[in-house]
């Protein structure tokens, strides 16, 4: 799939809002797999909690303000990756951005911790985010969730990521990852939400799998 230099079009709302059936067994689906989720992967739960503790022995958990459908804002949850003061270390290095755009990232980013380095390489600091996906803030499948500071740089276009719920995964975390600046991950995503459907969502999400067992350059 060619994801660099993707042009979409305004998006119809209501073409979207309308995909009830979908929508209804997105949820449930969301559901189901979330509790699954959490139930089978205890144990990875409780080994990345003691190597976290092991490694600097700070907070396990990381939440944060995301923003959500509709621009309706919410406490994301990750596995810590970071040192504590992570976010106020990130003033002092936003010159070092390497993504065009309003997003951060910095491959080599002296803030990550040792443990942090590789669950973060196999996006298993992500696994928190299944307890967003059972209460309704996320989706299994979906957009990156921005925050805030990000959103208030979006342009009318950039906005249409948010007619959807964010999602753990998405078509940008299984194909481009960061390999693309902030405006071709706008153009994936909103390609994503025109085509959005079950078996395209199942389809994300064996990629997934595949991007946790070979990663495919998170960082």
């Amino acid at each position: 799939m060619e994801v660099r230099n993707i042009e979409i079009p305004i998006i119809d709302k209501s073409q979207v809002e309308s995909r009830c059936v979908y929508r209804f067994f997105k949820r449930f689906f969301d559901i189901v797999f979330s509790l699954i989720g959490l139930f089978c992967l205890s144990w990875l739960f409780l080994i990345i909690i003691i190597w976290i503790k092991i490694d600097d022995r700070g907070p396990v958990f990381f939440s944060q303000t995301r923003v959500g459908k509709d621009g309706k804002e919410f406490k994301m949850y990750k596995f810590r990756s970071m040192v504590t003061n992570a976010e106020e270390l990130k003033h002092e290095l936003m010159k070092q951005n390497e993504v065009d755009g309003a997003m951060f990232k910095m491959k080599d980013d002296p803030r990550i911790t040792k443990a942090g380095k590789f669950i973060r390489k196999t996006s298993l600091d992500e696994l928190p985010q299944l307890w967003n996906v059972l209460i309704g803030d996320m989706s299994l499948v979906g957009p990156r969730p921005p925050l805030p500071a990000e959103v208030a740089h979006y342009s009318e276009h950039d906005m249409q990521r948010l007619m959807v719920k964010p999602g753990c995964t998405g078509l940008w975390q299984v194909t481009a990852r960061n390999t693309v600046g902030f405006k071709d991950m706008v153009g994936i995503d909103l390609t994503y939400i025109q085509r959005a459907n079950l078996m395209y969502d199942f389809w994300i999400l064996l990629c997934t799998v595949k991007v946790v067992i070979i990663p495919n350059g998170a960082y």
